[in-house]
């Protein structure tokens, strides 16, 4: 796929690694999540688990990911990658993530993108941000029991955006 089609047709399951798709995250800090994350995409992909997480954290000291209504969004770019990385992550019990509407944070989705793909990485981040306002595609992920059943239902909503 050309640059141009892919930046103008971005669907969340294009970058999404399904094995990075976790139901059940058990961290109770913003750290903590971070590096849960973190930890199936870096093996996946053999790349640095803590350079990944140095460059989340620097990122979130410009400002939180944590957009509200339950929603963090940890993001930043690295060296040496050559697509856009999506993993998932689902808190059962929330989390303080510093969300600007001081709420626990329950639903994560990790961006990690090359360090060239600012244009990528900022269309992804929006098209994540529309989906995510979808009150029921929130609520279905709340309650969704497993990881496929994350993945099927975010399938869907992507076929609709």
């Amino acid at each position: 796929m050309d640059y141009n089609n892919r930046f103008n047709n971005l669907k969340i399951l294009d970058n999404l690694i399904k094995e990075a798709i976790l139901d059940d995250l058990k961290s109770q800090d913003k750290k903590g999540i971070i590096e849960e994350l973190v930890t199936p995409t870096a093996r996946l992909l053999s790349i640095n688990h803590k350079d990944i997480v140095r460059v989340i954290l620097e990122r979130e000291k410009l400002g939180s990911t944590g957009i509200g209504s339950g929603i963090g969004i940890p993001h930043g770019k690295l060296k040496g990658i050559d697509s856009l990385i999506l993993g998932f992550g689902l808190s059962r019990k929330g989390v303080n993530f510093d969300s600007l509407d001081g709420q626990p944070a329950h639903i994560f989705f990790l961006l990690i993108s090359p360090e060239n793909s600012a244009g990528l990485h900022l269309k992804l981040l929006a098209q994540l941000s529309k989906i995510l306002k979808v009150n029921s595609f929130r609520e279905k992920l709340l309650t969704a029991s497993n990881s496929d059943e994350i993945y099927d239902i975010i399938r869907n909503v992507d076929e609709d955006f």
